[in-house]
């Protein structure tokens, strides 16, 4: 398998990787749209900016530890073979070994995987569990493949990474396009190499040594955060009208446990369109109809409007839970809602984010408000060790009690440093990836 491998790049490459926004935090990528990763770095600037983080260290911080790109061949059910491009970024691993999801999806490429495994760096450190950063995937479709072509992808994937992938130094979970059983195939390929370990990868079939409440974790930690962040808003559930951009796993669990919290839910959206009622949608419905039909289309109870519009409806909580970039500068003045919580990765690009802070809405950002995925597998890598299982109860008090910690950790650092909760989260995860490089060994 041919491989690209560039391990501990020259600093002399850090033009690539948004260092230099750091000169310029008034005006964020205003000439242009900026790549992934660039967002993703000047969010880091701007952070490292209040820490004081000198430039080295952040050169240090900033720049991947490993990027391996592989070529995927694959036998496809007609006899032919078909060659996809995968990747696995490696960001940092100062806090423990690094941890971080495989993605299908037609857009992947290296920049979005690069930016992805730095939000995992600061994710990872903001809840405070033993981990760095890191990120994979595949650019594919995957409802192009038969679940046999899918699993042959998998395997082929393995192949190619298998050798930087392990329960001691890079843990991958699952991610949009790719579900337990993906997670399955990679442990059992992986295991042909290296022998029994299912800590080696999480999001596991809980038959397969998976943690129960897994596939819930995102969208049910979403509702916990939600819960914390309103209440210090002074907003009641049922006066929160809720708007919740995406409905696979992520939304649709959001949409479960706000509703059961006597949130109205009054708008839900899929690529089929935007579902709304302004009374509150009828979630138990949506969700056995996503069930039954794998989609939104055709579901009747309610108004149907242009799936893009669902950004711009009026309501008090607005929850982006698909893809990222959804509300940018050419977009960001027709949001109507007064908070918004980052159920996907990087959502808002910053010059949206800067004129949302300033238009006086708050925003709880992906590196906190996504975590609750990357904490259950942090307790199902826990219990892979220990090789005993928890109970479902036990996963959620203990879910409850790590995000609980996490969100007060970034709104006493937002009140006492008067900075938006982004900027907030941002230095508290710099701040212990910074400290536990210094007690590595790097120092001026």
């Amino acid at each position: 398998m041919n491989r690209t491998d560039t391990q501990e790049p020259a600093i002399s490459n850090t033009e690539n990787h948004g260092i230099g926004l750091a000169s310029d935090t008034s005006a964020p990528c205003s000439k242009r749209t900026p790549s992934a990763s660039e967002a993703t770095d000047y969010y880091f600037c701007q952070a490292a900016d209040v820490l004081g983080v000198p430039t080295w260290l952040r050169s240090l911080l900033l720049i991947p530890k490993r990027e391996v790109t592989v070529r995927i061949p694959v036998e496809m059910d007609n006899g032919s073979i078909e060659t996809f491009v995968g990747y696995r970024v490696q960001h940092n691993n100062f806090r423990g070994p690094m941890k971080g999801g495989l993605r299908y999806h037609p857009e992947v490429n290296l920049d979005e995987v690069r930016s992805l495994a730095s939000l995992m760096t600061w994710k990872t450190a903001v809840v405070n569990i033993p981990y760095g950063g890191a990120k994979g995937g595949v650019c594919v479709q995957p409802s192009h493949l038969t679940t046999k072509e899918m699993e042959r992808l998998t395997r082929s994937f393995v192949d190619g990474i298998h050798d930087i992938i392990g329960p001691d130094s890079d843990i991958p979970a699952p991610d949009m396009g790719t579900t337990h059983e993906v997670m399955a195939w990679f442990r059992n390929q992986w295991e042909k190499y290296h022998g029994f370990n299912p800590a080696v990868i999480t999001g596991k079939p809980v038959e397969e040594y998976g943690a129960k409440g897994r596939e819930e974790a995102t969208g049910r930690g979403v509702g916990i955060l939600a819960l914390k962040l309103l209440r210090r808003l002074n907003i009641r559930p049922q006066d929160c009208r809720v708007a919740i951009q995406g409905f696979g796993n992520v939304g649709s669990h959001a949409a479960k446990f706000l509703s059961e919290s006597m949130f109205p839910i009054v708008a839900v959206s899929d690529v089929s369109g935007c579902y709304f009622n302004p009374r509150g949608l009828d979630v138990a419905a949506l969700l056995r109809h996503a069930l039954a039909n794998r989609s939104l289309e055709g579901f009747a109870e309610c108004d149907r409007l242009p799936a893009n519009e669902l950004l711009s409806l009026e309501c008090d909580l607005l929850i982006p839970a698909a893809l990222g970039g959804v509300i940018s500068e050419n977009n960001v003045s027709s949001v109507r809602a007064r908070t918004i919580i980052e159920a996907a990765n990087s959502p808002i690009h910053p010059e949206a984010h800067r004129r949302l802070t300033e238009g006086g809405i708050t925003i709880l950002p992906d590196i906190l408000a996504n975590s609750g995925g990357v904490t259950v597998s942090y307790f199902e890598w826990v219990q892979n060790l220990q090789h005993y299982s928890w109970s479902l109860d036990r996963i959620r008090q203990e879910l409850d009690h790590k995000l609980s910690e996490a969100f007060e950790s970034v709104w006493q650092e937002s009140i006492a440093k008067s900075l938006d909760l982004r900027t907030a989260a941002y230095t508290v995860g710099i701040g212990r990836v910074q400290r536990a490089a210094e007690l590595a060994g790097f120092r001026a």
